[in-house]
């Protein structure tokens, strides 16, 4: 028994995406299924829940302080919002830290990102409900609240690929 979790280990980890080439690696789902109403809070300690953001293509980012690769990708998820600043795009950065809002701005203040939509999940409900494995952990949503895409690990969210999967998404009607 412990050796297949050993096993499983150690084949979870040889398929994360090394940064340089994540955003190649990038899948759609094969088929996409309604994610559940998440509920968290926004900074000011205000209940928001994903279905606040339907009708929106909204990046998913789970993600805590303490997680050295999710401070690797912040940058590039900040860039991306920018990106789509005109358009129903919303880079949402949910944090799974435990402590108080401060520490995430903070955070976010020292490594230079400044346009995302911030939420914290204290209680680290989301990471269940969606299944999450680790983090960082992004899951692609399109604006009927559909998963259309996951990824575990850093990715290079400004890329060109990523921006035209995001464009696909737009483009899309609502159903």
């Amino acid at each position: 028994m412990v050796l297949a979790r050993v096993a499983f280990l150690l084949l979870l980890l040889a398929a994360l995406p090394h940064p340089a080439v994540a955003a190649a690696s990038l899948q759609p789902a094969q088929s996409r299924e309604l994610l559940p109403d998440i509920a968290f809070l926004d900074m000011d300690d205000k209940p928001a829940r994903l279905s606040d953001f339907r009708g929106r293509v909204v990046v998913l980012n789970v993600w805590a302080t303490w997680c050295a690769p999710c401070r690797e990708e912040m940058p590039s998820l900040d860039r991306l919002q920018q990106i789509f600043a005109d358009q129903p795009v919303t880079v949402l950065a949910l944090s799974v830290d435990r402590g108080e809002a401060g520490r995430i701005r903070e955070f976010l203040a020292e490594i230079g990102v400044h346009r995302l939509a911030v939420y914290r999940d204290p209680k680290m409900r989301a990471i269940q409900e969606l299944r999450v494995p680790g983090l960082p952990a992004t899951i692609l949503v399109d604006r009927a609240g559909r998963e259309a895409l996951r990824q575990l690990g850093v990715a290079v969210w400004d890329a060109p690929e990523v921006v035209a999967l995001i464009r696909d998404l737009l483009a899309e009607a609502v159903p």
